[in-house]
């Protein structure tokens, strides 16, 4: 039996396998995880689909495959059970027997360049919390299935234990490669000359493709308002002042579907091949998050339905979970309109933000800044200004429609209260 690497995501074509949870010869349960694999948007396990012996590995560890490539083979005839360990124990010994004759011109290779390091099952993520306390997983007991490694078993190894030693953290830096997650950089030394590699694929492959797609399909328009947000810093402290803590972001997102109801032209998908563009009923908002593996868009859902206590609490925990790269499929797909709020990352006052294609609009929030402002009356005062930029698909709407649109939007803003008043 072929076991390949199937589509585990939506528009998914390609994934990067990060590491086997087994090897040649092993036995495996129905469901056990076989490998783990890295797609544009999460890391994913690849279960058994069935109880048998791994066979053969067709693809290394760190390779970029297609959908429908095959990953490994299993014996699954109960029958054949044992002559298929022998099968790949055989195989095992003549790749073992072929490496160790030594290449005409070569020096010959000792045992040691020949001996394969321990595998440590751990996500990515649990590597990462290992590597900031400078901890080798070596050192630690895995307490998941096939003695996986998980967070918690580093939690405790940090509460119950001293700090690593001076030896054990020379051990994690000079860890076999295959011990630890592939790295982001790579640096290769060819005589004096020193070549910084960076790999293009995974995410910031499929970033690439979603962005080029945006721009060559999207005529791109851009909308630049500033916004005085001085009421609504006030009416959130005053909030404060009472154990209620709703980010600022809660309120844009709540203003933006107000604005929705009213413009719907701008939650809707263009169908040039029925020749219509579909409205969305629903708002279904997906949140820019940077990670270090790049820009990832988890959705929050109905916002029309929820409040804001609703929306800020699941907007904090989805930002959390990408930036853990903990996201479910469910958590990163539907989107019908995207913000980007770039302001608390300091020093953007404006952008060209690319629309989530096949999305209409998206709205980025840039910097806050305390600067004078001529009021109606004509007095000076100092006001709290934020810029906001509105990319929008021109063939879908025009600029007379997004500067109405981003007028409401920065009325309930500027009068957050109003905005409070059609919640009721």
């Amino acid at each position: 039996m072929e076991v390949k690497l199937h589509d585990i995501g939506e528009g998914m074509t390609e994934a990067v396998v990060i590491h086997y949870f087994v090897k040649k010869g092993d036995d495996v349960k129905a469901d056990q995880p076989l490998v783990e694999v890295q797609t544009d948007k999460m890391v994913a396990e690849i279960p058994s689909p069935a109880a048998g012996t791994v066979l053969d590995i067709f693809v290394p560890e760190g390779q970029t495959i297609a959908v429908g490539t095959t990953l490994l083979s299993l014996q699954t005839e109960a029958v054949g059970h044992e002559q298929a360990k022998e099968q790949a124990a055989v195989t095992v010994e003549a790749e073992v027997e072929i490496e160790s004759e030594p290449v005409i011109g070569e020096p010959a290779r000792t045992n040691e360049s020949k001996t394969k390091p321990q595998r440590i099952l751990a996500s990515p993520y649990t590597r990462k919390i290992a590597r900031e306390h400078g901890i080798d997983l070596s050192l630690i007991q895995g307490t998941g299935p096939a003695g996986r490694i998980t967070d918690e078993d580093v939690y405790r190894y940090l509460q119950g234990q001293q700090a690593p030693t001076q030896q054990e953290q020379a051990t994690q830096l000079v860890a076999p490669a295959a011990e630890r997650e592939p790295a982001s950089v790579t640096v290769t030394k060819e005589e004096t000359k020193e070549e910084m590699i960076i790999p293009f694929r995974g995410r910031r492959k499929q970033i690439a493709k979603k962005m080029t797609q945006s721009l060559f399909t999207i005529p791109h328009c851009t909308h630049f308002e500033e916004i005085d947000v001085t009421e609504l810093i006030a009416l959130r402290e005053e909030l404060k002042e009472h154990n209620v803590n709703i980010s600022a972001t809660a309120f844009f997102i709540k203003a933006l579907s107000l604005a929705l109801k009213q413009f719907p032209i701008f939650n809707a998908k263009l169908d040039e091949e029925n020749e219509c563009i579909r409205l969305e009923k629903e708002h279904h908002f997906g949140i820019a998050v940077d990670t270090e593996e790049g820009l990832i868009v988890p959705v929050i859902k109905n916002i029309e339905k929820k409040s804001l206590r609703q929306i800020h609490e699941e907007a904090k925990a989805l930002t959390k979970k990408a930036m853990e790269n903990q996201l479910s499929l469910a958590e990163m797909t539907g989107g019908t309109f995207t913000i980007s709020n770039v302001g608390p990352l300091g020093g953007s006052i404006g952008a060209t933000p690319i629309i989530n294609y096949p999305e209409v609009a998206l709205v980025a929030f840039h910097k806050t800044k305390k600067r004078p402002v001529v009021l109606e009356n004509d007095e000076i005062a100092v006001r709290s200004m934020m810029n906001l930029s509105m990319s929008f698909d021109h063939r879908v709407a025009d600029g007379a429609t997004a500067v109405a649109f981003t007028n409401y939007f920065a009325k309930r803003i500027e009068n957050p209260k109003l905005m409070l008043m059609e919640l009721i």
